[in-house]
């Protein structure tokens, strides 16, 4: 399994591929941009090794304690955590559970504090209709990116493990000693 720094390198050196790839796709600077921002947060803060005491979890910093709970439930590098599709949509709801009650906090707040007419649940009709029913192509880049970034991890944990596996299996090579003749 490379190491954090190894994960953060392999990252750094796939953006330019995934930029290009995606503007090749796409078609669009924007969609590209999501895309890329994106892939380097998932890359970087939001991937698979959220599930242990890692770089990632680090980078967090004093926020990093809404990750505890999803370190104490999932087993690393289980099908919820590293699976491909399934790790990013479980960290994308795990998170979006915990952000859930500081919006409607803030939506409280505002109504409070301005007066606007407003309550939770047209917060989350109207954020989820605006992402999904006015932005499918900005939605379907911003999960995009962040399945690119896990799945960048995930594979290469993947052949990382089987090297190690495959190195072990080789028999060591002895070395001949020869004598000098004099």
């Amino acid at each position: 399994m490379p190491s954090g720094q190894t994960h953060d390198r392999i990252t750094l050196w796939s953006l330019p591929w995934v930029v290009g790839v995606s503007l090749l796709f796409t078609r669009s600077c924007e969609l590209t941009l999501i895309i890329a921002g994106a892939f380097l947060f998932s890359g970087l803060m939001f991937g698979p090794d959220l599930d242990i005491y890692s770089i990632q979890f680090k980078r967090w910093g004093k926020l990093r304690f809404i990750w505890v709970p999803y370190q104490k439930v999932l087993r690393h590098r289980s099908l919820l955590s590293h699976g491909l599709i399934i790790g990013t949509i479980v960290r994308v709801v795990y998170l979006s559970i915990i952000l859930l009650p500081l919006g409607i906090m803030g939506v409280a707040l505002a109504q409070f504090l301005w007066g606007f007419d407003s309550n939770w649940q047209e917060f989350i009709v109207t954020g989820v209709r605006g992402v999904v029913g006015e932005y499918p192509g900005e939605a379907i880049a911003l999960f995009a990116g962040l399945e690119l970034g896990a799945m960048s991890h995930s594979i290469s944990d993947t052949i990382g493990s089987a090297w190690k596996r495959y190195r072990k299996k080789q028999p060591k090579k002895k070395t001949r000693r020869t004598r000098r003749r004099s």
